[in-house]
């Protein structure tokens, strides 16, 4: 199956750039020039598989564009590489706090951005589903099929990379964990994440938890990492 991807970039020559990048390399490519447009697009078409992202739009900027997408509960499971000429730390954190799960800075090279691509979806895709259909941790239930969180029934809107997250965790309940150890068993064997992006989305997953009071299930071990656990 073709992989589908949605450019949202209102320089002309970029988008051009990418468009002809990612069709060179096998991939389908719709393109909008702004953040409207592409939440517009969103609505009318079937979902794609990832999306990439600028960071300065006129309008509604990325950041925005994506709290919109991840507080939507049909489009908040697609990934998103965020494209910015930014190149601070501070930058790269919140964009990663608010949902991305990658950070590309401009310029950048068409081969190096498809290995990024190819490298988040990778660690995007649902893991595997043969050993446990649902898990369930006291009122909280994450379900495979679904692709949902719920607690007491209620949705909880997770990105694919606390979807991923969590559901390791819960897997894994009561085991401490490193950053480095996260990273392998989450992220998978990929070397553009750095172990701080741990921390972004931990907080990200413990935001989604707090409004049921269920984010101290994730709980920091001084001097190891994190586990999950029940006390």
């Amino acid at each position: 199956m073709v992989t589908r991807v949605l450019v949202v970039e209102d320089d002309v020559a970029i988008k051009d750039m990418l468009c002809f990048s990612l069709r060179h390399s096998g991939f389908e490519c719709e393109a909008v020039g702004d953040a409207e447009s592409g939440l517009a697009w969103l609505k009318e078409q079937q979902p794609p598989d990832i999306i990439l992202l600028d960071w300065m739009l006129p309008g509604i900027d990325g950041i925005e564009f994506i709290r919109r997408l991840r507080g939507n509960e049909y489009f908040a499971a697609i990934p998103v590489i965020m494209l910015t000429a930014k190149g601070e730390s501070d930058d790269m954190v919140k964009g990663l706090s608010v949902g991305a799960d990658d950070y590309v800075n401009k310029p950048f090279s068409p081969p190096e951005l498809m290995a990024r691509i190819k490298a988040v979806l990778r660690r995007c895709q649902l893991p595997d589903t043969s050993s446990d259909d649902a898990l369930q941790f006291g009122a909280l239930r994450l379900d495979m099929k679904s692709h949902r969180v719920t607690i007491d029934d209620e949705r909880v809107s997770l990105g694919p990379t606390e979807f991923r997250l969590l559901h390791f965790f819960m897997k894994n309940p009561e085991r401490a964990y490193s950053r480095g150890q996260l990273l392998d068993h989450v992220w998978g064997d990929t070397v553009y994440i750095e172990e701080r992006t741990v921390d972004v989305h931990i907080r990200r997953l413990r935001k989604a938890l707090e409004p049921t009071e269920n984010d101290g299930l994730v709980q920091t071990v001084r001097g190891v990492g994190y586990r999950f656990a029940a006390d």
